[in-house]
């Protein structure tokens, strides 16, 4: 049996932390103390543009799809961070053989050099490296380029087991390059993606040094490269070996005033949907309501510090998904009073009551979230855009409202129904 003292101590710190996640949530009191994790709103919250492109794969083998696709995500989003846009979010949708990149632009001013800068398809190149006689060098663009690869993919030294990159050119690109290596041996030769470095990636690193003369077209770049750097590299590589047209297919644009509007809709619409969902509770169970209530509150806070500490992206779909799990939150505590009245009508005293209320409405609380956090993680998976964002939401939600249910709502109604038995015990002796 939980102690009333431990309740009690329990029951302190989970309303302290739910008081600083309170203050921390409100962004206008909160940026007055510490600028740490400003909100971070979505698209259709704080205005911007949303951009879709398709990608040509119609001249991409089927094994290198996947790579091509990934890499020219990368570059893209190398490109969009150059903007100065706040959280920009870069990603890729399939459906059937069609691949779509989308592109979130929350307050950028000038879509239009966007498009222009978005829309040009990744350059591979080698160039090679001319001493100036001071600390610096030239870079000099050789004639080889990404449309004489045909592919890269990871590999391990057969000696040392380290990662690789190995890659392969065709029959042009093959004597290109051993033209190239001849009169390298020795030298370094540097990878570029859209002009910028792939192989160094920063002023640490050092451009591949040209081992002996290539012929044959296939090559390995070996050095102190993690597995994932490895991979990565690939990726850029691929993306530059094996161009991809893109298109925009769609442009739309968000107003920051309706953002705005839609922001204060949405707030309004929780915070009347929890006081609702309050009243009902109080209406209903009395007393217990009323702890039910301040579970919620608690509940409320909490989560939306979780949601902005991990950070995850307010939209109005992610919104939703909080909301709906408010819901589910109080079923939990509708489950556990039922249980609970039950049991006093049984004639257990309170506590006992309430022990044993929740553990007959455990089963049911665990297997109605566990259902919903896999139908969330389902959707977070295998969809994309809003809709996973709304599952995000929802399966935290949820897995919060747990703790919600289990430890809040427990703790309040233990250190109450103690109370409760002493007076129940000091009244049945006069009876």
């Amino acid at each position: 049996m939980f102690s009333k003292k431990k309740a009690g101590v329990l029951l302190i710190v989970v309303v302290v932390l739910s008081l600083c996640a309170a203050v921390f949530d409100y962004d206008p009191l909160w940026q007055k103390v510490n600028s740490f994790r400003p909100w971070n709103l979505g698209l259709d919250l704080a205005g911007g543009s949303l951009l879709t492109y398709e990608i040509d794969l119609s001249k991409i083998s089927s094994p290198d799809r996947d790579s091509v696709v990934a890499g020219m995500r990368d570059v893209i989003e190398k490109r969009v961070n150059l903007f100065g846009v706040s959280e920009p979010r870069v990603y890729t949708e399939a459906s059937g053989d069609t691949s779509r990149l989308v592109i979130e632009l929350a307050g950028i001013k000038d879509v239009n050099i966007a498009i222009r800068e978005i829309g040009a398809t990744p350059f591979l190149d080698f160039r090679e490296v001319e001493a100036t006689g001071t600390s610096t060098a030239n870079f000099i663009p050789t004639e080889l380029n990404g449309r004489y690869v045909e592919s890269a993919q990871v590999g391990f030294n057969q000696t040392t087991r380290m990662p690789e990159i190995d890659f392969s050119l065709n029959d042009e690109g093959a004597k290109l390059f051993q033209g190239i290596t001849k009169r390298l041996v020795g030298k370094p030769l540097c990878i570029f993606i859209d002009g910028n470095f792939i192989i160094p990636d920063s002023p640490t690193d050092s451009c591949p040094t040209v081992q002996t003369e290539i012929s044959g077209g296939k090559a390995v770049i070996s050095g102190s490269f993690t597995l994932e750097r490895v991979r990565q590299i690939v990726e850029r590589f691929n993306a530059g070996a094996l161009p991809a047209p893109i298109s925009l297919v769609n442009q739309q644009t968000v107003s920051a005033d309706f953002g705005r509007d839609a922001l204060n809709r949405a707030i309004m619409a929780g915070i009347f949907g929890t006081l609702a969902v309050m009243l009902f509770m109080v209406a209903y169970y009395r007393k217990l309501g009323l702890f039910a209530a301040a579970a919620l509150a608690m509940y409320v806070a909490l989560t939306l510090a979780i949601f902005k500490i991990l950070p995850v992206t307010m939209t109005l779909s992610g919104i939703a998904g909080f909301i709906l799990s408010i819901g589910m939150a109080v079923d939990a505590n509708v489950l556990v009073f039922e249980r609970t009245k039950e049991e006093l009508k049984k004639g257990l005293s309170h506590s006992s009551a309430i022990e044993e209320g929740f553990k007959r409405a455990w089963t049911s609380i665990r297997d109605s979230n566990i259902s919903t956090m896999i139908t969330a993680a389902v959707l977070y998976y295998l969809t994309s855009s809003f809709v996973r964002g709304f599952a995000l939401t929802l399966f935290l939600g949820v897995v919060v409202s747990m703790f919600s249910a289990i430890t809040i709502t427990r703790t309040m109604l233990r250190v109450s129904m103690s109370r409760d038995d002493k007076k129940q015990a000091r009244v049945e002796p006069q009876q």
